[in-house]
């Protein structure tokens, strides 16, 4: 199907929705035309512009990795109009998509290293694609050790439950640490904060790179571990996808001095956040 314009999106149903908590669905998409996926070439760490006909579309990171099928899936928090609409919708039922847009995860850098995903909240889902990219059948011998860290409030806030406690663990060489804020009845894992934790781990920055998403009061606690464990800045990346609006470079909307987060990013290591303007 062609696309006339790369503001008009693709048709496309959801096929399948998971309640992750009470505020965050994930949902499955397939293109109505499947010559659409075949074209469409999103890598991990790209988003995409989720459209509900009549009221609107959102940037949404893209959470299923490539190699996982011919489908797309997103994680939606309710957190505006918007998104409230998109968790009123069931499966069967059609949305917009356009894109993929921005940058990805610098595949050829990781390569041969060891990974260490750091997150929280609703920000495993911009890192999700990237740990099933790397723990896949296809790219897993191209990677060293994958660690996954994450937290969240509570048990019915972790999000990803099933990859997180059943899936992930049983991938070779992987090993998942997972925390929540507060102790609570029947929880028997671990209980602080992330940067917290990141430090009880000790990750050593050897051949490493660390890939962190989360609240930014959860990044800003976390750099200052990964500085004090003396990781270089080319060793930290993160995604910054919420400031995006259009998804091409045209509304301004995620202008952060000389860049533009939806053209040069999302995806930047620290050192290049560093040259940044510090409202980022």
């Amino acid at each position: 199907m062609h696309n006339p314009s790369p503001l008009t999106p693709y048709p496309a149903t959801v096929t399948k929705i998971v309640d992750e908590t009470g505020d965050v669905k994930t949902f499955t998409v397939e293109f109505d035309d499947p010559q659409v996926m075949e074209n469409f070439g999103n890598k991990p760490g790209q988003v995409a512009q989720l459209s509900v006909f009549g009221e609107g579309e959102a940037t949404i990171s893209i959470t299923s990795a490539p190699t996982r099928g011919k489908f797309l899936e997103f994680s939606v928090r309710r957190v505006g109009r918007l998104t409230n609409v998109l968790h009123q919708i069931e499966a069967g039922q059609k949305i917009g998509v356009r894109g993929p847009y921005g940058n990805w995860f610098p595949y050829e850098m990781m390569k041969g290293k060891d990974l260490f995903f750091i997150g929280g909240g609703i920000a495993l889902a911009p890192i999700r694609s990237l740990i099933d990219f790397a723990l896949s059948d296809q790219y897993r011998k191209d990677f060293g050790k994958v660690e996954i860290l994450y937290g969240a409030r509570s048990y019915l806030d972790l999000c990803f439950k099933q990859d997180l406690f059943e899936r992930w663990p049983n991938c070779p060489n992987t090993k998942v640490y997972t925390t929540l804020d507060r102790p609570e009845e029947g929880w028997e894992g671990h209980v602080g904060f992330v940067p917290n934790y990141v430090e009880e781990v000790n990750p050593s920055p050897d051949n490493k790179v660390a890939i962190i998403c989360g609240p930014p009061i959860m990044i800003k606690f976390t750099l200052a571990v990964m500085e004090k464990l003396k990781f270089a800045d080319e060793q930290i990346i993160t995604t910054l996808e919420m400031r995006m609006k259009c998804g091409i470079g045209k509304c301004g909307r995620c202008n952060i001095g000389s860049k533009y987060v939806c053209i040069d990013g999302p995806v930047f290591n620290l050192a290049q956040l560093k040259e940044l303007p510090p409202e980022y």
